[in-house]
């Protein structure tokens, strides 16, 4: 028996080591595989990390790109507007322009001084109608307190206590673009 002993234990000794060593194979191909995977999974975070810097400087690049081509439109529309601008207040001062060569031609044939007086009162009228339209307005001024943010003063004239600080003449009429100053009223302030 001991020799039945000996060969069971040697068969033992085998199946151990064959165990030892599909153990070691095995855990030698775990390793491999874990690396293979955490390659693998390194490999797509750096893809996906290299796409999103795709995207981002792609999009950077379109986001430049649309402001340089709103910044050029932005600008050509200023430009339009600036040489634009001006043309609908000439339309509406040309009709003025007409009745004004009418008058003057009127002026030449006719000897009555009122109807010439009149169509001068109408064609001012018209104008400053067409002006008001247009949003500008003239600024008071005669007997109002001295204002220096609508009237620039070109004299000062003794004129009493009443009179003092306002505005007894008027040199030169101040016109207003809404509440811009177009023109400052030129005026005589009393002292």
């Amino acid at each position: 028996m001991s020799k039945k002993n000996t060969e069971n234990q040697e068969i033992k000794d085998q199946t151990t080591t064959t165990d030892n060593v599909d153990t070691a194979t095995s855990d030698t191909a775990t390793s491999d595989n874990m690396t293979d995977e955490a390659t693998a999974e390194t490999d797509t975070v750096a893809e996906k990390a290299t796409e999103e810097q795709i995207d981002w400087k792609d999009q950077y690049i379109r986001l430049q790109a649309e402001f340089d081509n709103f910044r050029k439109r932005t600008i050509r529309e200023k430009m339009d507007l600036i040489q634009s601008g001006g043309s609908d207040v000439l339309k509406a001062i040309l009709p003025i322009l007409d009745d004004m060569q009418r008058a003057t031609a009127a002026s030449e044939k006719s000897d009555d001084i009122n109807a010439l007086r009149e169509g001068e009162r109408l064609v001012v009228q018209k104008f400053i109608d067409t002006l008001r339209q247009k949003k500008v307005v003239e600024i008071e001024a005669l007997d109002c307190p001295f204002d220096e943010n609508l009237h620039e003063a070109v004299a000062r004239f003794a004129a009493g206590e009443e009179k003092k600080g306002k505005v007894i003449d008027v040199i030169e009429r101040g016109y207003m673009l809404g509440d811009k100053v177009l023109r400052f009223a030129k005026v005589v302030v009393g002292e």
